[in-house]
């Protein structure tokens, strides 16, 4: 059996996909695989997307620089989720310029933002 073949891809084909940092164990970012993106990412060794919004292939860091070169892949034990252990490529993965696109918390009944931004987003995305 081919390993691609092992993924349960949802209805729309499409698997979710976390980034984790490899060295620090530190949740980077969640984002959306078809095949042909879970397949490019292990060959090439980078990161690569689906997005939904744009309707096309990601490779991650493609406008910012901030890539995701991969350590590790593996398959949760349901085989529908994909585990990303990446080196974050100048330490941001989120659109908002901080290290984690986790960065609000829930403290009583509001989320705060509990993560600086690193570098702002208009002098990261030039539009």
């Amino acid at each position: 059996m081919f390993w691609l073949d092992e993924i349960h891809f949802d209805e729309k084909g499409l698997v979710p996909a976390i980034a984790q940092d490899a060295e620090t164990g530190k949740i980077l970012m969640m984002a959306w695989m078809n095949r042909e993106a879970l397949q490019l990412t292990a060959e090439k060794k980078v990161a690569v997307y689906w997005s939904r919004s744009r309707g096309k292939l990601w490779y991650k860091g493609e406008e910012s620089g901030h890539t995701q070169k991969i350590v590790d892949i593996r398959f949760d034990c349901d085989e529908d989720v994909i585990l990303l252990q990446v080196e974050q490529i100048g330490g941001i993965a989120c659109h908002t310029g901080r290290q984690s696109c986790f960065y609000r918390q829930l403290q009583g009944e509001r989320w705060v933002a509990v993560e600086s931004v690193i570098k702002d987003p208009e002098q990261i995305y030039k539009k």
